[in-house]
């Protein structure tokens, strides 16, 4: 499926947004690769959909520049830019068929019927709802929704795929699926795609690279295990997944709570730190255990439930143990 003829390298540069003396965005620059499925990661008020809006053409740029393959598009209006955008809410056409809602973009185009016939019938094909063809939005299901604006944001080959938190109103289970088939089909079409989420568990399952955001500005880039593993601060390491922050030495380490081996407390020559559990949170797989460590600190510790033979109960005195490598030094400032 993937188009060998599109483009869609993306080089940001010093780009900032101001609202007045507020900047939405601050000084960023970042190369997107051509093909890439590249996430803009962090809490609202971070700046990601605002850099997104500027990279459509919807809003202007304050300061900086924006170039698709190496040719700057921050005077091109939205419409000439050519990019694909899938919302939240859908944006679909109540009153049209899902044929005629993916192949809109290509009517107004005023392409000939037979190719708008041809590549909606791919389209179709792609997103798995040729059986759905003549429904209306209003008989499908959320995901199926989903699929349909997807489809029609593809279906006239963009360089480019926008998409501004899509499953957001998608429930746990349906946004699962999604976010796997999304994944699919990213990989079939091989089009740019530039997404945007707070939900650190679509960024890390779906993402060739991760952007994370904060105040307007990039805390950190890079593949979805490198910021996992070896974050360079305390924001990152907090909102990407949950990590314990100790103090030695001198220096702050974070160290992920599943990466920490919990003994009932008989004195390890190696442990690392003894305390007392507080709590115990059962959530099937794994138990979220809580330890109020001799230090004050509370440490909190992941365990698999299978490979745990211990019976651990509130109030247990008990050792905590990790390697060396475990612990990921954090930049400090």
């Amino acid at each position: 499926m993937a188009d060998s003829t599109n483009i869609g390298s993306l080089q940001i540069r010093n780009v900032s947004k101001l609202f007045g003396a507020f900047r939405a965005v601050n000084d960023i620059s970042l190369d997107i690769r051509n093909g890439e499925f590249l996430t803009l990661l962090g809490p609202s008020g971070s700046g990601k959909t605002t850099l997104l809006m500027m990279i459509a053409g919807f809003l202007d740029i304050s300061e900086g520049d924006i170039a698709l393959d190496g040719a700057s598009i921050s005077d091109v209006p939205a419409e000439k830019r050519n990019f694909g955008m899938v919302f939240q809410g859908y944006a679909l056409f109540p009153h049209m068929s899902v044929r005629d809602n993916i192949g809109y973009a290509l009517s107004v185009r005023k392409r000939p019927q037979e190719e708008i016939r041809s590549r909606v019938d791919e389209m179709l094909e792609l997103v798995q709802l040729q059986d759905f063809a003549d429904r209306k939005p209003g008989q499908l299901s959320g995901g199926q929704q989903q699929r349909v604006a997807l489809a029609r944001a593809l279906c006239f080959s963009p360089p480019v795929l926008l998409l501004d938190e899509p499953l957001g109103a998608l429930d746990k289970k349906l946004r699962v699926e999604v976010q796997e088939q999304l994944k699919d089909i990213h990989r079939r079409v091989g089009t740019t795609f530039i997404y945007v989420t707070h939900d650190q568990e679509e960024a890390l399952s779906m993402s060739d690279r991760i952007v994370i955001m904060r105040d307007g500005a990039i805390e950190q880039v890079g593949t979805p295990n490198e910021l996992y593993e070896r974050p360079n601060n305390e924001f990152t390491a907090s909102f990407l997944g949950k990590s314990n922050f100790i103090r030695q030495d001198g220096k702050l380490f974070a160290l992920r709570p599943e990466k920490i081996d919990l003994r009932a407390g008989t004195g390890h020559a190696d442990a690392r730190m003894s305390g007392t559990i507080r709590s115990i949170t059962y959530f099937g797989s794994m138990k979220r255990i809580i330890v109020e460590t001799a230090e004050s600190v509370e440490i909190e510790v992941d365990i698999d439930v299978w490979r745990n033979s211990e019976t651990l109960a509130e109030g247990d005195a008990v050792d905590l143990l990790w390697t060396d490598a475990a612990a990921v030094e954090l930049q400090v400032g």
